[in-house]
């Protein structure tokens, strides 16, 4: 029997992870992506799964942190994004960080080798032809201005939109280590071991009012009018956003120094510190955390250059911003992730709501296996709310989102998880835990119910599949 293929537009972490996940369950793919054919605000390279902001997929921590729960269940569901990402890992502490360039090359090559997968270069400018009958849009963040405009014409929403910005990568042989230092905070170790994952350049309180001075009053990347009322994604806002919030916003976010002792001056606790993060395989490029910006590039290079320890840096590639587009999922997506006015299309990734790599790659590979499974004339359920990819499916189609009048992009947490009691608040010593030892055991019993219930779902979804 011939199957239709399920054609995915957008080569991105959803789009790709979407192809895979139809593909290896022997659905044809037609994987539409338009660049090689024509570039976006931020990317730069033709490769699937680029990486354009940060090269950190996050905690990889599946006991007490969200976000490593995601990657722990993408693993067990055979995920294409997370498992690529081992191979291509370098250090970052207890995150999970990758060569950009080594993972996107090997993700291409690996869709490009799939005998059921056809990558074509090409825009889709608007809704796809009716004969089109399984389709799965994973355009992200950056959806070609033509194919808002037609889904947005379609659904009669307005623009829902914010900013995005990115950080700066700095050449590792122009960071001075006589005034830097390689620490994890607090020596915590990463999924490698490594306890001296970042480069740390720590401030005195004089070092910092200065650079925090010259940064807000640098010149910033002007907005088009069209663009001014769009607000920025909260988990990503600009440094000097962040700068502009107060003096101290800062010092108790990107720039904190607790947990990190500058052996250059041990004794002398330091008043901000700023990290940089290996950003590929070789440990050439090193991209500064948390410091996303709207700066003008030329400023850009003088007040970074301020920080010690980079007063040389050269930059392989300064920091830059860009506008987002995402869909008012709670109202237009059921939880099959198909538009309710049309079901023949689906979404996936940072358009429907989502934010983040792991997310995005996350919501791809729920809809490559609900469209797979669709095309063999059964239905898959999403997998339970308490787990991490359940959760994601019950924030973006709307099921914690009662009494609330706006949607807007968020991160997996603990917070979208459904509630847990049953779990011990005693710790080994016998006493009743409290505060924050009281928090981690509640995340440890979540972490476990949540990888408990995705196996039962894998089981479940394994046996409908034997079944056909």
């Amino acid at each position: 029997m011939s199957i239709k293929p399920i054609h995915i537009i957008g080569g991105g972490m959803a789009g790709s992870e979407a192809a895979w996940q139809a593909a290896n369950a022997g659905v044809p793919v037609i994987l539409h992506e338009m660049r090689g054919v024509k570039g976006t605000e931020a990317h730069q390279t033709d490769k699937l799964a680029e990486l354009v902001c940060s090269n950190s997929f996050r905690s990889d921590d599946h006991t007490t942190n969200a976000v490593g729960v995601l990657h722990e269940e993408m693993r067990r569901a055979g995920g294409l994004i997370i498992t690529t990402a081992a191979d291509h890992q370098v250090p970052a502490g207890s995150a999970l960080a990758v060569d950009r360039e080594g993972f996107a090359e090997a993700i291409t090559a690996k869709l490009k080798a799939h005998p059921l997968v056809t990558v074509v270069r090409e825009e889709i400018t608007g809704i796809p032809p009716e004969d089109w009958d399984s389709v799965i849009i994973a355009t992200g963040p950056l959806t070609s201005q033509a194919l808002a405009e037609a889904i947005h014409a379609h659904t009669g929403e307005g623009d829902l939109a914010f900013f995005d910005a990115i950080a700066p990568i700095i050449y590792m042989d122009s960071v001075d280590m006589s005034k830097a230092w390689r620490q994890s905070r607090y020596d915590k170790p990463g999924p490698g071991g490594d306890t001296a994952a970042y480069i740390n350049c720590a401030m005195d309180e004089a070092q910092y009012n200065a650079f925090l001075d010259a940064l807000i009053a640098a010149p910033k990347t002007e907005f088009k009018d069209w663009e001014k009322d769009t607000p920025y994604f909260e988990g990503c806002l600009p440094i000097e956003v962040m700068a502009e919030r107060g003096r101290e916003t800062l010092r108790f976010g990107p720039m904190k120094p607790v947990g990190l002792t500058n052996p250059h001056d041990p004794t002398v606790k330091s008043h901000a510190v700023v990290q940089l993060r290996q950003d590929n395989a070789l440990g050439t490029l090193w991209n500064m955390v948390g410091f996303q910006t709207k700066l003008k590039h030329g400023a850009q290079a003088e007040i970074f250059r301020m920080i010690p320890g980079l007063e040389k840096a050269e930059f392989a590639r300064l920091g830059g911003i860009h506008r987002n587009t995402f869909l008012n999922s709670p109202k237009l997506l059921d939880e099959q992730l198909r538009m309710k006015s049309m079901p023949r299309l689906r979404f996936a990734g940072q358009v429907t709501g989502v934010e983040g790599y792991v997310e995005s790659a996350a919501m791809g590979l729920l809809a490559g296996r609900f469209a797979a499974t669709e095309r063999f004339g059964r239905t898959l359920a999403p997998p339970p709310p308490t787990t991490a990819l359940g959760a994601l499916v019950r924030h973006i189609t709307g099921g914690h989102l009662e009494g609330k009048q706006t949607f807007q992009p968020m991160n997996v947490n603990f917070g979208l998880f459904p509630d847990i009691t049953d779990y011990s608040k005693v710790g080994p010593d016998g006493k009743r835990l409290r505060g924050k030892d009281k928090g981690r055991a509640k995340k440890r019993a979540q972490a476990v119910r949540a990888l408990e219930d995705v196996d039962a779902w894998l089981a479940g979804e394994a046996a409908l599949v034997a079944a056909e």
